[in-house]
């Protein structure tokens, strides 16, 4: 009922959709706020909205809500349903996951996925506390309490203006790194690799989107490190120039990770679907750091 009123705005909209009188929910809203001793809701004139402590007991109903849908899924003898959170790095969600989407989406109608994007760490910790059921992170992941699959192997390569044909140490040292935030993997893997070449950059440019990352780097900004997939899949390759990182391609791969202890159907549909689709193969170049690490 505290989920409907939230969504409604407002008692009146709620018992109708709920099919009670409007005397009974506001009562049932009120007991509910007597008993956490707090406020849920800012009453005005045209409606109603949740304060910041409605907002968090929001989260938590709909956490809830999906969990039950987790559970009768899983132990109903019927395709899995209900809702399936999903984290990702933004180069996986952006290059990899639209085709494998679409293939749960046709194979499970009644599955409800929900895809955010964040950096390796981040989706890491999410998993680990229950906010997602799964996520595609880079780099080994060996935490007590989750298991990994491997999904998908990326080659990473560093990224230059045009002008730069055959970059050495020399040529960075003095231009800006463009970079994810704290917690990316591939940031972690192009700060090992600037150390190994004893480059230490004078200036960090953080982004949040590889289309930011390839436009600055197309406008001459600085330089990144960047799967090759996401440059293949971007108008601005032709604005940028790419370079392996050694002699040899360097790969990481892509593990899909979740709670070593979930058994529920959409997470087995997706690992599933995922491991089907698998390549193995071994890095070539420098180890990573681990994602929940990176």
């Amino acid at each position: 009922m505290f989920k409907t009123v939230a969504e409604a705005g407002g008692v009146t909209r709620a018992a109708h959709r709920l099919h009670r009188v409007q005397s009974n929910v506001t009562a049932r809203v009120k007991r509910l706020e007597a008993a956490l001793g707090v406020a849920l809701f800012v009453r005005a004139r045209r409606g109603m909205s949740l304060t910041p402590e409605g907002r968090r007991l929001l989260d938590y109903a709909d956490r809830l809500l999906a969990l039950a849908d987790e559970a009768q899924a899983d132990l109903g003898d019927r395709a899995p349903r209900g809702r399936l959170l999903i984290g990702a790095m933004e180069s996986t969600a952006a290059v990899h996951l639209p085709r494998l989407l679409s293939t749960l989406h046709a194979r499970y109608p009644a599955l409800e996925v929900q895809l955010v994007t964040a950096t390796s760490g981040v989706l890491v910790a999410q998993v680990r506390a229950g906010e997602l059921s799964a996520a595609f992170v880079g780099g080994e992941v060996s935490e007590p309490g989750l298991a990994a699959d491997p999904a998908f192997v990326e080659e990473l390569v560093l990224i230059t203006h045009p002008s730069l044909r055959r970059p050495a140490a020399g040529d960075l040292r003095t231009r800006t790194l463009v970079t994810f935030g704290a917690g990316c993997t591939y940031r972690a893997c192009v700060q090992q690799w600037l150390a190994g070449q004893g480059v230490r950059p004078p200036r960090v440019f953080e982004v949040a989107s590889y289309h930011t990352m390839l436009a600055c780097v197309a406008a001459n900004v600085g330089y990144a490190v960047a799967p090759r997939s996401v440059l293949l899949a971007s108008s601005a390759r032709r604005a940028i120039r790419a370079h392996r990182l050694g002699p040899r391609p360097w790969r990481i791969t892509t593990h899909l990770v979740r709670r070593a202890g979930d058994r529920s159907r959409a997470v087995e549909a997706l690992r599933q679907l995922v491991t089907g689709k698998a390549v193995t193969t071994q890095r070539s170049g420098p180890p990573a750091r681990s994602a929940s690490n990176g």
